[in-house]
């Protein structure tokens, strides 16, 4: 097997994540409607940061990320960053280009001042998909179909997860519930811009791509902080983030690309996800948001430990994950670990 890993190993290491898998839900799908996704190898990805926490305008090109350089002035040139996350993902297979967006941040001026400096062509995106229903991923979406409705394919497909527009809420210590302002479905469907598409198991988004569907939670440290609650009926009751979704990507010859919102599920989960739903073992990136910040030292630890385990070739960890988990990672996988910034394109 790929990393001198042999069979066994691999298949003790996923055994979990493949019987859940395989074994259907709490919802009662049965262990017939879940088989191997097989997602066609791509000739090359290209995933593009359209915004993030962190732009560095002078930090060179690393390993696989080619960083944004403004082509005349310095001040207009420069990207925006928020707490916020934005992709656009593209993928070559059988010779055919394809692209899509993956999350959509929060300020739509400066989301679409990056798409634009980016030269991002919306004409060619095939799909819309949201990771998650929190602000920081998709405040800028409503505005964005609006502002760019004469670029986007009219009838585009949005791919959400789950139990989406139910509702999402931060519980403050002194017991205080804030809004984290979902998504509403009405105010989507208004625009008659995209074709809002549910998808509870991994869906095929374009030609290489696949989103998880459900992320099953297996390992025992990764769990949703308490302060995260959705509305049900007229209680708060803890999130389980159900509904939210990763991508997965099948880099020829070099193997999976585990892409994130922002792994409220657990980032070992949405990778052993990913290997479980393919029956492939060898990962040759892992990027995104890990969820990490406000960690516990020792769920960062058993964090890095399981990542160095599954031996990727590249980690990228991003938005959400946090100084403390960064820098982490960066301390013990200095081989793999790469700084993201706003506007980085990495080329694999």
């Amino acid at each position: 097997m790929d990393h001198g890993m042999d069979r066994r190993e691999f298949m003790k290491r996923t055994a979990a994540t493949g019987a859940l898998f395989l074994a259907g839900d709490r919802d009662g799908r049965s262990a017939g409607t879940r088989e191997t996704v097989n997602i066609p190898e791509a000739d090359k990805i290209v995933i593009t940061f359209i915004t993030d926490n962190y732009y560095d305008q002078i930090r060179p090109d690393d390993k696989i990320a080619r960083r944004h350089r403004p082509p005349r002035s310095v001040l207009d040139g420069a990207l925006h960053a928020e707490h916020g996350l934005a992709y656009h993902v593209e993928t070559v297979v059988a010779g055919q280009p394809h692209s899509f967006l993956f999350d959509f941040g929060t300020d739509v001026q400066g989301v679409t001042r990056n798409i634009d400096l980016l030269k991002i062509d919306l004409k060619t995106v095939e799909a819309l998909i949201l990771s998650h229903d929190h602000f920081d991923h998709q405040a800028a979406l409503v505005d964005l179909l609006e502002a760019k409705r004469d670029e986007l394919p009219k009838g585009i497909p949005f791919y959400v997860g789950e139990r989406f527009f139910q509702g999402t809420y931060w519980r403050t210590p002194d017991g205080h519930v804030l809004d984290l302002l979902g998504l509403n479905k009405e105010a989507i469907e208004r625009l008659a811009t995209v074709r809002i598409v549910e998808a509870r198991d991994p869906t095929p988004i374009v030609p290489g791509a696949v989103s998880t569907g459900r992320i099953e939670q297996v390992t025992e440290y990764e769990k949703i902080p308490p302060v995260f609650v959705a509305k049900k009926g007229d209680q708060f009751v803890q999130e389980d983030f159900v509904g939210e979704q990763a991508i997965v990507l099948n880099a020829k010859g070099k193997g999976l690309v585990v892409l994130s919102g922002c792994a409220h599920r657990g980032i070992v989960n949405a990778v052993k996800q990913a290997q479980a739903m393919t029956g492939m073992e060898r990962v040759h990136a892992i990027i995104g948001g890990f969820h990490l910040t406000g960690a516990k030292p020792e769920v960062i630890q058993r964090t890095i430990g399981d990542i160095k385990a599954i031996r990727p070739d590249y980690v990228v960890p991003a938005h959400c994950t946090g100084f403390e988990a960064i820098a982490a990672f960066a301390r013990e996988m200095p081989d793999q670990f790469i700084l993201n910034t706003a506007g980085t394109r990495y080329v694999m």
